[in-house]
């Protein structure tokens, strides 16, 4: 049993919080993760800052170019998950996208994410069928969980064809838009996420894009197995003079 299956086995109303690496400051991403879990956040979601990144709003695309002026790069972000492992425990998933997989190296950057330590994959331009025939083997044979992403938009026996083959869980994307884009549910999301529940899928699901506060995460929790928070933390850090009480009172926030 791997990390990310254990959380969903021992918790509920998983709070997953999404880091840039190499954001605010080049070498913040290790204090920010460190804090996240003697706060009580359950999973953190490292991005991988990309020049293109398609489902990114202005908020994470902001701190994926701030990050790359820092001088982040893949290398870096390895590095600085070996040293998070040195004392975290709790599932650690990149986020990214597949061009950057390919730039690295395919097979050599999954198998130094495993040795480094990560979880599992989010990679939203990784097509379902590449995936089946390049890396589901590979990825099994080494423990890590490739994440994928359904929408509104999404068809019943595609949710149910993508469950099967996804593990760790599903990212359900609250509404057809980038990150960050809402700030609120609204009845049309909480529709959306009655569909899915009512599919009995096989996978825990996360919903993600437009969680933001306690009322989005406690709506969200109602309706999956918890929530992942991106862009208003981001906006936190960004504003921020001190990461440790920034991480405390943003995280108290959402779960007290």
């Amino acid at each position: 049993m791997n990390r990310i299956e254990r959380i969903f086995k021992e918790k509920q109303n998983i709070l997953n919080i999404y880091v840039t690496a190499g954001f605010p400051s080049l070498n913040d991403t290790v204090e920010i993760v460190l804090e996240l879990e003697k706060n009580g956040v359950d999973m953190v979601e490292i991005g991988m800052p990309f020049s293109d990144p398609m489902a990114d709003g202005p908020t994470i695309q902001n701190s994926s170019e701030q990050a790359i002026k820092n001088g982040i790069t893949l290398n870096l972000i390895f590095e600085q998950i070996e040293q998070i492992r040195k004392t975290v425990s709790i599932p650690i998933v990149m986020m990214g996208y597949y061009n950057q997989v390919l730039h690295y190296g395919d097979v050599a950057f999954f198998e130094k994410a495993k040795a480094v330590g990560v979880d599992g994959f989010i990679l939203p331009d990784l097509p379902l069928k590449t995936y089946q025939e390049k890396y589901k083997n590979l990825l099994n044979n080494l423990g890590l969980d490739c994440i994928f992403l359904i929408t509104p938009q999404t068809p019943d026996e595609r949710i149910k064809l993508i469950d099967s083959e996804s593990s760790g869980f599903l990212y359900v994307v609250s509404s057809y838009s980038i990150t960050g884009s809402k700030n609120d549910i609204q009845q049309g999301q909480v529709d959306y996420f009655k569909r899915i529940k009512a599919l009995d899928l096989t996978n825990p699901k996360l919903i993600g894009f437009g969680i933001s506060n306690k009322a989005t995460f406690n709506t969200a929790c109602e309706y999956a197995e918890g929530a992942i928070i991106g862009s208003a933390f981001i906006k936190e850090l960004e504003k921020s003079n001190n990461i440790k009480e920034t991480v405390k009172t943003f995280i108290n926030g959402v779960k007290e």
